[in-house]
Formats: C-alpha cells, sequence, structure tokens
C-alpha cells in the first residue's frame, strides 16, 4: 500500500506541484513573464512540430476519420460539461462570481496541448487527439461565447461576447501549423525522431511545466489570491475535484459502452475531461466586465492544476500497461 501512494509522487508530480508553489511565491514579473511566456510557446510548437514528425500519413488519416470518437469528445466538452456546470451552480455553495466562475469552466474548450502530451504518455491514439483537440478549440473560440450569452448572466444583464481573431492564429500557427511542417519534414528526420523517444517525452512534460508557470503566475501577479476567503477557496477546490471525477467516469464508461479500442477511449478520456486555461483566461477577458475577470478565472486555474496532477498520474498508469 505504501508503495502505491508513493508511486503517485513521481518526478514529474513533484515537480508539477512545485511549479504551482514556485509560480504562487515567485510568480514571473516584468520582463521575465514576457520571457517565461515566449518560452512556453516556443515548448508547445517544439512538441506539435514533433509529433507531427513522428506520425505517419496512415494514422493521421485513420485520427480523422475517426467521427464517431470526434463526437463524442464534442458532447462530452460541450454537452456534458454545460449541464454539470448548471447543476453545480445551482446548488447554494458558491456564490456571485466565482460560481458564474464555475458554470463558466464548464463551456470552455478542450486542452490541446496537455490532451495530446498525456495521450502520448498513455500510449494512445495521438493523431485522433490532435484532431479532436484541435476541432474543439477552433469550434469553441465561436460556440464558447455563444454558450455564454446563452446560460450566463452577468450584472450588466450579460456579458458582451466577442471573438478575437488572435485565438484563431495562435492555433493556426502554434498547433496546426508546426504539426503539419513536422510531418512533412518526416521523411528527414522521423527516423533520427523514432531513435529518441525520450526527448519526445521531455518536451511533452516539459511544456506543460511552462505553461503552468506562466499562466498560474499571471493571474497570481493580478492579486487572485487576495480576492477569495479560505472557505470559499476550499469548497470551490471540492468542487472541482468531484466534477472532475463525475467526467473522467462518463467518459471512460462512454469509451467502453460504444466499444472503443484502448487507444481511443485514452483519447475521449483525457480531450473530453479537459478545459483549456489557455483559452479561458482571454476568453474571461473579453467576456466579462474587468473587476470580475480575477474570480471568473479562478475556478479555471484551479481546475487546470487539478486535471493536470490527476491525468498525470492516469496517463503514467496508462503507459505502464500492457498493450492487448
Amino acid at each position: 500500500m505504501l508503495r502505491r501512494v508513493l508511486a503517485v509522487f513521481e518526478p514529474f508530480i513533484l515537480t508539477l506541484v512545485a511549479t504551482v508553489l514556485l509560480a504562487s511565491f515567485l510568480p514571473p514579473r516584468g520582463i521575465w513573464a514576457q520571457i517565461f511566456g515566449i518560452t512556453a510557446d516556443a515548448g508547445i510548437v517544439l512538441l506539435f512540430f514533433l509529433h507531427g514528425a513522428r506520425l505517419s500519413r496512415e494514422a493521421i488519416l485513420q485520427g480523422a476519420r475517426n467521427w464517431r470518437l470526434h463526437f463524442a469528445v464534442f458532447v462530452a466538452t460541450y454537452a456534458l460539461f454545460p449541464v454539470l456546470g448548471l447543476a453545480f451552480t445551482a446548488l447554494p455553495i458558491l456564490d456571485g462570481s466565482i460560481a458564474a466562475g464555475l458554470l463558466f469552466l464548464t463551456l470552455l474548450p478542450s486542452t490541446v496541448q496537455s490532451s495530446i502530451a498525456f495521450t502520448s504518455i498513455a500510449r494512445g491514439n495521438v493523431a485522433a487527439a490532435v484532431c479532436s483537440a484541435s476541432f474543439s478549440n477552433l469550434i469553441g473560440i465561436v460556440l464558447t461565447p455563444a454558450l455564454v450569452a446563452l446560460l450566463m448572466h452577468s450584472a450588466s444583464g450579460g456579458p458582451q461576447a466577442g471573438v478575437s481573431l488572435a485565438s484563431i492564429e495562435a492555433i493556426l500557427l502554434q498547433l496546426l501549423l508546426p504539426f503539419v511542417v513536422g510531418h512533412l519534414l518526416r521523411p528527414v528526420i522521423g527516423g533520427w525522431v523514432a531513435r529518441h523517444k525520450k526527448l519526445v517525452t521531455t518536451v511533452d512534460r516539459g511544456s506543460i511545466l511552462l505553461v503552468v508557470y506562466a499562466a498560474f503566475g499571471a493571474a497570481v501577479v493580478e492579486g487572485l489570491w487576495h480576492r477569495v476567503s479560505a472557505p470559499d477557496l476550499l469548497v470551490l477546490l471540492l468542487a472541482c475535484i468531484v466534477l472532475l471525477a463525475i467526467v473522467l467516469a462518463a467518459t471512460w464508461g462512454a469509451a467502453k459502452a460504444l466499444k472503443l479500442s484502448r487507444e481511443d477511449a485514452i483519447v475521449l478520456l483525457f480531450c473530453g475531461s479537459k478545459k483549456s486555461l489557455a483559452s479561458g483566461v482571454p476568453m474571461a477577458g473579453v467576456l466579462f466586465p474587468a473587476a470580475q475577470v480575477g474570480l471568473v478565472i479562478l475556478p479555471v486555474m484551479l481546475f487546470h492544476q487539478i486535471q493536470l496532477i490527476a491525468c498525470a498520474v492516469i496517463a503514467r498508469r496508462l503507459g505502464e500497461q500492457p498493450e492487448g
């Protein structure tokens, strides 16, 4: 039993927790915030470049054609999550902007880089994960503001929804373009990438740590921890844990009900249970009054850290299981 408990705290998990603590007590400021932001973006670009170089053309085509899997991820992201969000916010456990933030969390698209990284660590269908996660983010640029306008109401009668072309450009330039370029260069560098699998793993995990530190640190600089009480934070933390547990169980159960392969089930598990901090923070800045943004994104930030830690453990366990 002791070995199982200690096994959870592998170096990556400890490093992830340490990164959150470091961002809380020593967040990047000024020029350092810009440096870490640029470094995190570079890590994401490199991650997708390497995945593109590693995947075969047949694997990509098979992943793109798997519409049943993609639809299941879509339903989990934009139907199951919002229903749970409405149910949670109907309970008298949180008030004001924090409750609104919890509902806002459930309306966001799935993560991209961490979903694919965890799918890779768990030895799932990375090509399908790229398609599902990218599709979720692209459609979320329009669908998330629409859901916010439909389901949420601010004190001023409803947030002013807007769509930024910068979000579209970020997805195209930081995710899809590096993947395509890497794949086109596969005949040249594919063999080298295959011989250096540890490099891909390092980029997977390193990109997650960089994004966590840069994004979490930026919110801490804005004084986030001075705006919420300890009891509210504890209740919100428990709500996020329960929400994630329900969705993880639901997506894994749905994969079995749909008789998906193990590789595709892993995609549904990770892409269908995640919410994007990278998309949530800028969207909140557009959709809500400036005074509310800090508290609105708090549930997103907490859920993001919880999902990273939980999915890191799950991905590691799945990756260690024998195939077949």
